[in-house]
């Protein structure tokens, strides 16, 4: 069976396990539940600390996992990325009291907190600034009122509880994350049940970024139409009863179809639809 880490709490934990779910996977009913045996599918699933996923995919006891590309690089763990998920997507940053720093060229002979000591040390390393690091598992926003650190490093989404505690973000990002699948550096890449469970989570992926956009067009305005619905290789054309018009099908960026059927409609097409769909391999 395929080995599979999946994080068993925190901001991964849900949509990785509905996007197992969309993709056909057996997922655990119970929060307690820490190993989940579907058959069907010749997969098991390990619910594990978000934290300890690398670790345990680099040293081979398990096949693949989904974890956060922070967690990841600040494991150090012999693991790589193969592929992204598209959510749990977050800004890494350094942050401080106005005044105080305008970015890590300002950072030397200070104190930096953080929960990533992993990334800060290599980012410090790789900037040529000799400052130090603290570890701090949770939030961090409170080391520098307690005095236990001058900068701040932790992962800012809209940087409201930043402000909150009086804190302004400073510099570059350090990364950006989001939730990714990794495998142990150096496992196989053509792995047949790796490859299958690769082709359902990008079917997913493709799903949730597209519709199936419908419609029927008048045979001389056909060219125009199929510019504006290419499709992936290309639209479908099936003639109508009534002579001089078509039926179109073709796959469209969700994001762009309202504006597709805009123009469509002002084109002279008519009957346009949008389905949505539920899982594809492309």
């Amino acid at each position: 069976m395929l080995r599979i880490a999946v994080p068993n709490k925190g901001a991964i934990s849900g949509p990785a396990m509905a996007m197992l779910h969309e993709a056909g996977y057996k997922q655990r009913k119970e929060s307690k539940e820490l190993v989940l045996v579907d058959p069907e599918n010749q997969v098991e699933f390990f619910y594990l600390r978000p934290r300890d996923i690398a670790i345990y995919v680099s040293s081979g006891r398990l096949d693949i996992g989904i974890t956060g590309r922070d967690l990841l690089l600040d494991s150090g763990a012999d693991a790589e990325e193969i592929l992204q998920l598209g959510f749990a997507r977050s800004t890494f940053r350094y942050a401080t009291k106005p005044g105080t720093a305008a970015g890590p060229q300002d950072f030397d002979g200070m104190t930096i907190a953080t929960s990533y000591e992993g990334i800060v040390a290599k980012h410090l390393a790789d900037t040529g600034v000799n400052a130090s690091v603290v570890h701090l598992d949770g939030a961090v926003e409170t080391a520098i009122e307690l005095g236990v650190a001058q900068i701040i490093a932790d992962v800012v989404e809209t940087g409201t509880s930043m402000r909150n505690a009086g804190l302004e973000v400073i510099g570059e990002p350090i990364m950006k994350s989001e939730a990714v699948v990794i495998r142990r550096t150096g496992a196989a890449a053509d792995d047949p049940k790796v490859q299958q469970f690769l082709r359902r989570l990008q079917g997913v992926l493709v799903a949730r970024s597209y519709v199936m956009m419908d419609y029927d067009c008048r045979v001389e305005h056909l060219e125009r139409a199929v510019a504006l619905t290419p499709g992936l290789e290309s639209p479908t054309i099936s003639p109508l009863h009534h002579e001089g018009w078509v039926a179109v099908r073709s796959m469209v960026a969700s994001k762009e179809a309202q504006r597709i059927m805009d123009d469509l409609y002002d084109l002279g097409a008519r009957a346009i639809l949008t389905t949505a769909i539920h899982a594809c391999r492309l």
